[in-house]
């Protein structure tokens, strides 16, 4: 089937991944970017031995490693007092699953996969938003029909090719989150080492380190009522973070204090029901965001773009027909995101409980315990 034309609209993580894993296995793929020029915003991403395994497949899984930062160790720590309540290593992440634990800077990982993108001879065709579809058809902004044999929709949780799949309105979860990227100094030394979170009754910080430890991406996250906006670039107002967890530990002191003084934005986390279906008239499918938004509670988002782009590419590789082939994608991958879309949804009441003790951590389900980090998107039955 190599050679037959392939249109994704979306050219993020999930889009650019699977933009260079089908144009690697033959295809004449074509990636649409509503945005100017490709680029992703300024935070920072996980990326766990499943997603690394799809870095591996596609050939930058050691670009990417050195791009980011393997942990040795995470903790979740007391709100009050930062006393280690729950230790993970992670300095054997190598050695246990066959591929390493990365945090990375979102910008630093795209920039990688888009160069990986050219290479492999995708057509990178910023400034093409798309605005609607027929069939494999994408219809951009300008009028312009983008003709193709298969139309990947990877364009986000507001995905204009969801629409004609779904309708229904996510729902909100009651919880809202600020992101802010900071430099680390010494006031931040120790939480940049030692990453991990920070849990308390209704709130927890999540940080992680970036470029090789030089910043720290920083999360927080509280059950609030009153703020349901959905976007990732909305401006908080100064002095809410510190409104917010007034009491915390010194540690999460300084971490607010760093994000307070930089630029930093909040959303409304807002949840979706698994799909029923993903393939509409044999020729367009869904993957990433678009397919099954995530909530960020299992950290599992990206890595789940990732394992579809791998699966979808091996599908279609291994199939006589574009139709056959994207049965087979949705076969392997349907059942394990629907499992962790509702897990990780499910994750905000247990991580950010009212308990005093630990906070539903005696009840832990993360990405670990669930077995997520043993999936091969390169081997999965297809």
């Amino acid at each position: 089937m190599s050679g037959q034309r392939i249109t994704i609209a979306g050219g993020g993580i999930g889009g650019t991944t699977a933009a260079t894993a089908l144009a690697q296995a033959g295809y004449a793929v074509t990636l649409l970017e509503a945005a100017p020029e490709f680029g992703e915003v300024g935070a920072g991403v996980t990326l766990a031995p499943n997603a690394m395994r799809g870095m591996d497949f596609i050939g930058v899984m050691e670009r990417v490693a050195s791009a980011g930062v393997e942990p040795h160790r995470q903790r979740i720590q007391h709100w009050q007092d930062d006393r280690a309540l729950f230790t993970m290593e992670r300095a054997n992440a190598r050695e246990q699953y066959g591929a390493p634990y990365v945090y990375i800077h979102r910008a630093d990982l795209h920039a990688i996969l888009v160069d990986a993108a050219r290479d492999a001879g995708v057509t990178l065709r910023p400034g093409a938003a798309v605005v609607g579809s027929e069939r494999a058809t994408a219809i951009l902004a300008n009028g312009e029909r983008v003709e193709a044999d298969l139309l990947v929709g990877s364009d986000g949780v507001k995905s204009v090719i969801r629409q004609r799949f779904e309708t229904k309105p996510p729902h909100f979860t009651g919880h809202v989150a600020w992101r802010a990227t900071v430099k680390v100094d010494d006031a931040l030394r120790e939480v940049t080492d030692y990453p991990g979170i920070h849990i308390g009754p209704g709130r927890m910080i999540t940080r992680y380190p970036v470029r090789g430890g030089s910043m720290l991406n920083l999360v927080f996250f509280a059950r609030q009522s009153g703020w349901e906006e959905d976007g990732w670039t909305i401006p908080c107002a100064p002095g809410d973070l510190a409104t917010t967890y007034a009491g915390w530990s010194p540690d999460c002191m300084a971490m607010i204090a760093a994000a307070e003084a930089v630029p930093h934005f909040k959303w409304a986390i807002n949840a979706r029901t698994p799909l029923d279906r993903w393939v509409i008239d044999d020729c367009v499918t869904l993957l990433g965001d678009a397919a099954h938004g995530m909530t960020p509670f299992l950290g599992q988002g990206a890595a789940c773009a990732i394992e579809d782009a791998v699966v979808l590419a091996r599908a279609l590789a291994d199939s006589d027909s574009i139709a056959t082939g994207l049965t087979r994608y949705v076969g392997a991958r349907h059942e394990r995101t629907s499992f962790i879309q509702l897990e990780s949804n499910a994750n905000a009441d247990r991580m950010q409980g009212e308990d005093t003790d630990l906070f539903g951590l005696s009840k832990l389900r993360n990405e670990e315990t669930l077995g997520l980090f043993e999936y091969d998107c390169c081997t999965v039955p297809v």
